[in-house]
């Protein structure tokens, strides 16, 4: 993790990276983090171009430092309103999301559509109106930008919150041969007309049987258990969604959280993994080369609104009608999951790296706990617990994270660091000091814990 954030944009990302439209007391998308490789920034402007992109909208990549080159794209796509609109700023930057991306060599894309308040947000959930083409766009800009122009031939990996969903699953639809997975939480393409808004174009459901692995993710109070509210209407359009596909033969699973409504609670601790079993399966070994088809010799089928899975040689039923799941892992998994969210992980967390001390400052490094991601971090000195990192970690939607979590599951801002200052050491003595990660489960790291002794203090170097 990078300790300080500078603004650093490469030449051409300069050219690509334009004026706000308002001012910076009138505009909530003016604070966000800045970016230095191996992140990188285009933004573009509001088109009046009729089929083009109405609102200003800003793409922030995350590269893996270690690719030579880059095999896909995972896109993390926010909602609609301000609030959601304005997580998308952060959604690159998650630690955890990286985890993924690094092991397949992906890159981690996040676009902030600077959408109004009370706009309507089908001018850019609906890719037709513009951001498929501005998505596109952004791939090839930042593609110079970051010097890895296969970013815009690679294959796109989905994930989608509410409007993002819908604009997810519309993208998938439209463009199913690019598509690697993509993951539908409480949002999903519009197949029927909705007489109320006109704005709301449907889409075409492939007479095919579709390729990719979807995975359809809502909260059990969207119109499962709770039909009453906002919400509600949000369980029939998914159930109609994956009785079109799955009739057909589509991958297609659903997983109800079983603890929320619209927010998006811990599905993380699912989602992650089982992107990792269909970027395994799908991502071609080298560029310009067709995905892989899906597996489904080791699938697993459950029926639609229970919580227990079979392996697909022992399914009774039409295995159409059941949900579809890739392996038993994932199955075993989203048994968890559809219960109470605990998916279990009896593994500890990486133990963080390269701690350095420095006047009473302390920074280091750490790599997420891939299945739990990282809670927070415990700082002793002299063998003593001293304090945490942060101090209270914040997710009023699930799990704590060291990051925190905002609607749309992306970081808060300011971002967190690895830093800590030890305001009671004692000017003149030295300490030994040790930081453990934990995870979000509770585990701690336990092999080689990042530790300083007095001998190896540099007074005087600090962090640049």
């Amino acid at each position: 993790m990078r300790l300080i954030h500078v603004f650093l944009l490469p030449p051409i990302a300069v050219l690509l990276a334009f004026t706000a439209v308002a001012s910076a007391e009138e505009s909530p998308y003016d604070v966000y983090p800045a970016v230095e490789p191996p992140y990188f920034r285009v933004r573009y402007e509001a088109s009046s171009e009729k089929g083009e992109l109405n609102f200003p909208v800003k793409y922030t990549v995350w590269i893996p430092p270690n690719a030579a080159t880059l095999r896909g794209v995972i896109v993390h796509q926010h909602g609609c309103g301000e609030g959601s609109c304005k997580s998308g700023l952060t959604g690159a930057f998650d630690l955890h999301w990286e985890a993924l991306a690094s092991k397949h060599d992906c890159a981690l894309l996040a676009p902030a559509y600077e959408q109004p308040q009370a706009a309507d947000c089908q001018l850019w959930c609906d890719p037709r109106n513009g951001s498929d083409a501005a998505f596109q766009k952004s791939l090839t800009d930042l593609g110079k930008a970051s010097g890895h122009p296969e970013l815009d031939t690679i294959p796109w990996t989905l994930w989608g919150h509410s409007g993002g969903g819908v604009w997810a699953g519309t993208m998938t639809l439209l463009h199913p041969d690019r598509v690697a997975a993509a993951w539908l939480r409480s949002g999903v393409p519009i197949l029927d007309p909705i007489p109320e808004r006109p704005s709301a174009k449907t889409v075409l459901v492939p007479e095919t049987p579709l390729d990719v692995p979807i995975m359809l993710n809502l909260g059990t109070k969207e119109g499962v258990t709770v039909t009453e509210g906002r919400f509600s209407g949000l369980w029939p359009k998914m159930k109609a969604l994956f009785h079109s596909l799955r009739a057909k033969g589509g991958l297609i699973g659903v997983a109800v959280d079983p603890l929320t409504s619209h927010e998006c609670g811990n599905q993380r601790y699912l989602a992650i993994p089982w992107f990792d079993v269909c970027l395994s399966a799908r991502l071609p070994e080298r560029i310009n080369q067709p995905l892989k088809p899906m597996p489904t010799n080791e699938a697993w089928l459950a029926p639609l609104l229970e919580t227990e899975a079979f392996p697909s040689a022992e399914w009774k039923g039409d295995p159409m009608d059941a949900i579809w799941l890739p392996n038993e892992a994932i199955a075993m998994a989203w048994m968890q999951y559809v219960k109470d969210t605990a998916i279990e992980d009896t593994t500890p967390p990486p133990s963080p790296t390269n701690l350095r001390v420095a006047d009473g400052e302390l920074s280091w490094d750490a790599e997420v706990d891939f299945e739990s991601g990282l809670a927070h971090f415990i700082i002793e000195r002299d063998g003593k617990e001293i304090a945490t990192v942060p101090t209270t970690a914040r997710n009023p939607f699930g799990r704590a994270l060291f990051q925190g979590l905002q609607y749309s599951d992306t970081p808060l801002q300011p971002l967190a660091e690895m830093r800590f200052t030890d305001k009671t050491a004692r000017q003149g003595e030295n300490h030994s000091y040790r930081v453990i990660a934990v995870n979000t489960l509770g585990l701690k790291s336990t092999d080689d814990p990042a530790r300083v002794a007095p001998s190896t203090t540099a007074p005087g170097e600090r962090r640049q």
